[in-house]
This record gives C-alpha cells, sequence and structure tokens, in this order.
C-alpha cells in the first residue's frame, strides 16, 4: 500500500474538485494501492468563530463584487468541467473550519476519514450548509456512523484544537501555502487539482513499480 497524505480544507472549491479528479481516476484502478489520510489546512485561520457574510467576505477578499466574479471565474468552469456540482448561490456563509477539521480528525481515528470529508464537501458546496454550526457537524458524524452524541460533547470541549493549529502550522512550516497539496508515499508532492489523467498516469507508474519490486 502507498500513503496519500491530502492537505486541504472543506470550504476549499479546489480541493472538492481535486478529490472529484481523484476519485474519476480511482474509478480506473479498483485495486489501487492508495491509503488516505487528510490534513488540516485552514484557508482562513483568523475568521470569527461565527464566520462572516459569504458575498462580504469575497467582495472584502477580492476587492470589489466585480473582482470577485472575475476571481471566481477558473473555479465555476472548472466545477463544471469537472462535474464538482457547487451551489454557489446556497452558501450563505463562509465558515471558520476549526471544527470541521477537528471532526475530520475524529472520524480517521474509526477510519471513516474520507466518508466525512466527502460529506462535509456535499454539506457545504450542494446543500449550503454551515459546517461550523456542531448540529450540523453531528449530523454529518451520524451519517458517516460515528457517535454523535460524543462528537456533539467533543465539539463543546476544546479537544484536539490545539493539535490541529499545531499540524496546519506544521503544513506551512513545510512550505505548504496551497490547497489541496497531495502528497504520494511521503516523497512526491502533486500540488493543485490535477485532472483524472494526471492521477491515472501517477498511479499506474505506482502500481508498475510495485509490480517491480514484488
Amino acid at each position: 500500500m502507498v500513503k496519500l497524505d491530502i492537505i486541504s480544507d472543506p470550504i476549499c472549491p479546489w480541493c472538492y474538485i481535486g478529490k472529484t479528479n481523484l476519485d474519476k481516476a480511482l474509478l480506473d484502478f479498483p485495486d489501487h494501492p492508495f491509503v488516505m489520510e487528510w490534513h488540516p489546512f485552514q484557508l482562513n485561520p483568523d475568521m470569527p468563530a461565527g464566520g462572516m457574510d459569504r458575498r462580504e467576505y469575497l467582495e472584502t477578499k477580492f476587492g470589489g463584487k466585480e473582482a470577485a466574479v472575475r476571481a471566481y471565474a477558473p473555479v465555476v468552469e472548472h466545477a463544471e468541467k469537472t462535474g464538482a456540482h457547487i451551489n454557489f448561490d446556497g452558501i450563505k456563509i463562509t465558515p471558520n473550519t476549526i471544527d470541521a477539521h477537528r471532526l475530520i480528525h475524529w472520524a480517521g481515528i474509526e477510519q471513516r476519514q474520507t466518508f466525512v470529508v466527502d460529506l462535509l464537501f456535499k454539506a457545504y458546496f450542494i446543500e449550503g450548509r454551515d459546517i461550523s454550526n456542531h448540529e450540523v457537524l453531528a449530523d454529518i458524524a451520524d451519517t458517516a456512523e460515528m457517535d454523535a452524541a460524543t462528537v456533539t460533547k467533543l465539539l463543546a470541549s476544546d479537544a484536539d484544537t490545539a493539535d490541529i493549529r499545531a499540524r496546519d502550522k506544521h503544513s506551512r512550516e513545510m512550505g505548504v501555502n496551497s490547497v489541496p497539496t497531495f502528497i504520494v508515499a511521503q516523497q512526491h508532492a502533486v500540488p493543485g487539482a490535477q485532472p483524472p489523467e494526471v492521477w491515472k498516469d501517477v498511479i499506474t507508474e505506482i502500481m508498475s513499480k510495485l509490480e517491480e519490486d514484488a
């Protein structure tokens, strides 16, 4: 098996598009060697706990409505081309994602991490849900067959918050400054939302090498 570390944020559209592309590639390799682990990276580490109105956030970040539309045009184009449905009109809040990252961490302990990441992408990009809301996160945990009551209790505490921030900081210190970043076999970084064809080439090369070494 080959470790695939994925550094991402569940409100990052490129992370969602990148995961969609990876999933497409993996359909051609049902016996692919990847073991995935997701790692935290907050696009907006200083976001208020309650989040911000999304329109206000985008216009502030990009310098006005027209600039925000221009900046997001490639996201819209790639999402449509990839088939990663994004309900832009449904997203009202840009949330703080620290608690979503905590849920991803706890899901990893229960071997449900990728499932929870997919549910978070769906909740945010398709359903327009506020994934900083503890009830929403508990509902996602329940859907993933985690103990929602335990998750609710953990969310009400500061459990693993410092660890998530430390891991985010570590990734930045290692040179990660944008997401998604995929690290193959703890050696090779594959940055950005690469198309399925790139992943097919990567997987083919890895599987060939594994066969040679067998």
